[in-house]
């Protein structure tokens, strides 16, 4: 199929993503007081339609509240479905390998939320081909944003799309470009009547929709979807109940949370730093803060953060540094302990998202904002323990700033008529 039929196909699926008020408002105190984390969301509906903006909360629990307390037990749901090696996470897994065996390029991408979770499903399959003993160099497997994908994309290998609703213009034309050119193409999406779906050999879905539209669960899922494609790939079994143990461990600090937060509400702007498998936690903080709570903030990976952005800190800016990953993490305690060291001498208001065990490593002082702690989980892959076991962290910080400034997180600011607007030009 020629990729112009296949982009024509496309327009003509294609939602309409701006913004459009509830047809039903649900009164907020009553769906407060009867949602139950442990039940299962919402799958999209049959014909498939994109979401309308949540319904309008005056304070907490938000949607993004609720989101958080589900993802544990959404996790083991996921798990569960994809468990079976002949489904569409084995077939996956096995696309994976027959890529990597070949020394075919295997690319992710998608956007916003779901190019964050992109670069998180690399590092989680790259290691499951590691421990597969299949090639896992940068060149076999990599991620991409989909807008430049699109336009220059693969001719061979295989194309992975992560899009929480299937609607994402500039992932389905990566997925189009991609088909089009020869290469294999797949999507992990919550749903396979979605216009994305409809591009894709091999769809990969997690059923349950996000409520709010300050994607949590958007990013959540296809971590988890991308552990169950590694755990097949790498023929190792994946227990549901650690992941749900992790995830539940991340957002139980909320007193922490809410120190933190009231030391960064006010900031001029907040950095996120990480690096290895925490960098893509520090990218989806950074769009979490900015969608949610309307703070300008920026992402930096750890050495690049002490090469030249230093003399734009003072003691205005907050920092959020993300130390989990536990590959290499000897040599970035020693670096993340020498940035911290000199945000101190600056002011700058530093907290970070650590590993439990790195809790003594670093002293309190080099984070006068606080910090978070996330369980080590050494049953798990590093990298899904460090994905995983930042989630909920790093979204019920954002939740707790968004607070403190008196944000509603769930429509990303499109309730303002001014910032429909703006998200109307985008379409």
């Amino acid at each position: 199929m020629l990729i112009s039929e296949i982009l024509r196909r496309m327009a003509d699926r294609r939602p309409r993503l701006a913004f459009r008020p509830t047809s039903r408002v649900v009164n907020s105190a009553a769906m407060n007081a009867t949602f139950d984390p442990t039940q299962p969301l919402a799958a999209a509906p049959e014909p498939w339609d994109s979401t309308s903006q949540p319904s309008p909360r005056d304070g907490p629990p938000y949607h993004l509240t609720e989101m958080i307390a589900a993802e544990p037990d959404l996790a083991v749901r996921i798990l569960e479905r994809l468990a079976d090696p002949q489904g569409p996470a084995g077939r996956l897994a096995g696309e994976v390998g027959q890529a990597a065996s070949n020394g075919s390029p295997i690319v992710v991408t998608g956007c916003g939320t779901s190019e964050h979770a992109a670069q998180g499903v690399v590092e989680i399959l790259r290691e499951a081909l590691r421990g597969a003993g299949l090639p896992a160099g940068p060149g076999t497997i990599l991620a991409a944003q989909a807008l430049e994908l699109a336009l220059d994309p693969p001719t061979a290998g295989l194309v992975i799309g992560i899009s929480h609703e299937g609607a994402s213009a500039a992932t389905n034309r990566a997925l189009a470009a991609a088909a089009a050119g020869g290469a294999r193409t797949a999507l992990i999406t919550a749903s396979g009547g979605s216009p994305g779906a409809q591009l894709v050999e091999t769809v990969v879905e997690t059923v349950e929709l996000d409520h709010s539209w300050c994607h949590t669960i958007g990013y959540v899922s296809p971590l988890v979807a991308a552990a169950a494609v590694g755990a097949h790939l790498a023929s190792r079994p994946l227990d549901p109940g650690e992941v749900r143990a992790l995830l539940a461990s991340g957002s139980r600090d909320e007193p922490g949370a809410e120190a933190i937060a009231a030391r960064l509400a006010d900031s001029r702007t907040i950095l996120a730093v990480g690096s290895g498998a925490d960098r893509p936690a520090a990218r989806e903080l950074v769009l979490k803060i900015e969608e949610a709570a309307w703070v300008p903030s920026a992402m930096r990976d750890l050495e690049t953060f002490l090469h030249g952005h230093l003399p734009a800190t003072d003691a205005s800016t907050g920092l959020v540094l993300i130390l989990t990953d536990r590959e290499g993490r000897i040599d970035r305690v020693a670096r993340a302990r020498q940035a911290l060291a000199a945000t101190a001498i600056i002011g700058v208001r530093a907290a970070a998202i650590l590993a439990r065990d790195l809790d003594g490593e670093l002293p309190p002082e080099l984070t006068p904002a606080g910090r978070l702690l996330v369980d080590e989980a050494p049953s798990l892959p590093s990298p899904v323990a460090a994905l995983l076991g930042t989630a909920t962290p790093l979204q019920l910080l954002t939740e707790r700033i968004s607070r403190a400034r008196g944000t509603n997180p769930d429509p990303i600011r499109r309730d303002d008529p001014v910032y429909r607007a703006a998200a109307d030009a985008t379409e």
